[in-house]
């Protein structure tokens, strides 16, 4: 089983218009909602790739339950999320069709109390009993402590249990230190780390932080990886339009079904920039358009080395 923590988790609800134009009114020509919160997002597109999954992190309020009631319905998947009182929040993608852009509004999420945190912490110590790997996911809602993901990385680690860290801001910057397995930032994530807008050095000093293996995303240019094995840059076939949102979740989801399947570096990334770019084509965010996925995945050009033994 892989399990997925998201401790913010939302109703991601998406729009689409035929033009976005500001400081107008717009007819909605669809509504499309999905449970999401990036671990979500990336249990999701697990459970499409055949894995056993378990969803844990935080839901609450008229919204939780809607997300909740979503879950059951998600072949493949076990909700084992942790109730609460605040309201679940919700994220809001709207699509402008004619520009090809989207445009993103997410809400802050409840506050959560520290008898919810204990709980929750319960839960995950629980559940790590029967994990093959572990994805921390998002961000943190009020109430939960910036130092949150650096002990549930401790708490996997002394458990055996190999975790990969998605985050920003400080919450990255302090679990990095906590030595993750996996830790995937964006381009933008990674120069706030490290204070380098250059890719490889950026990368190199985020693994001298403590990562064990950093895999960039570098949007449109696929990923950049350097990890104990080698370092490799996978870039797709070509500048794909549409729903960027949850892109980077299915690259988390790529990346941890290839550490469970135990593929080479190479496999792992490519399988990760056709998910990630067939994810852009699927009309809602959190999914991934299967037919481009298959096509995507032999047209993925991996380069790079492997590091000497």
């Amino acid at each position: 089983m892989i399990l997925t923590v998201t401790l913010n988790t939302a109703l991601d609800i998406t729009y689409r218009v035929r033009s976005l134009r500001p400081h107008a009114s717009h007819r909605v020509q669809e509504v499309v909602e999905r449970p999401g919160g990036k671990g979500l997002n990336v249990a999701r597109v697990l459970a499409a790739l055949g894995h056993e999954v378990t969803a844990t992190g935080f839901a609450g309020g008229a919204t939780g339950r809607v997300v909740r009631e979503r879950l059951a319905t998600t072949p493949g998947m076990v909700d084992a999320l942790v109730p609460v009182g605040g309201a679940t929040r919700r994220t809001i993608a709207v699509v402008d069709e004619l520009g090809g852009d989207t445009t993103q509004l997410n809400e802050p999420g409840p506050q959560i109390t520290h008898a919810e945190w204990a709980a929750f912490q319960d839960t995950y110590g629980r559940l790590l009993g029967s994990a093959s790997a572990v994805a921390l996911c998002g961000s943190l809602p009020p109430g939960v402590p910036v130092g949150a993901y650096a002990g549930l990385i401790r708490t996997a680690r002394a458990a055996g249990v190999p975790v990969l860290l998605d985050t920003s801001g400080e919450p990255l910057r302090r679990g990095v230190a906590a030595r993750p397995d996996i830790v995937k930032p964006n381009a933008e994530e990674l120069a706030e780390l490290t204070g380098s807008h250059e890719p490889l050095r950026a990368v190199q000093d985020a693994r001298r932080r403590g990562a064990h293996a950093v895999v960039a995303s570098l949007g449109a240019e696929g990923l950049l990886a350097v990890t104990p094995e080698g370092r490799w840059r996978a870039t797709p076939p070509g500048r794909l339009h549409g729903n960027p949102t949850g892109a980077g979740d299915s690259t988390v989801a790529a990346l941890l079904s290839g550490l469970v399947e135990h593929l080479p570096w190479p496999d792992r990334l490519t399988r990760a920039v056709a998910l990630s770019a067939a994810t852009v084509r699927a009309p809602a965010a959190g999914e991934f358009d299967r037919e481009a996925y298959e096509e995507l995945v032999g047209r993925v050009a991996v380069t790079g080395e492997v590091s000497a033994a």
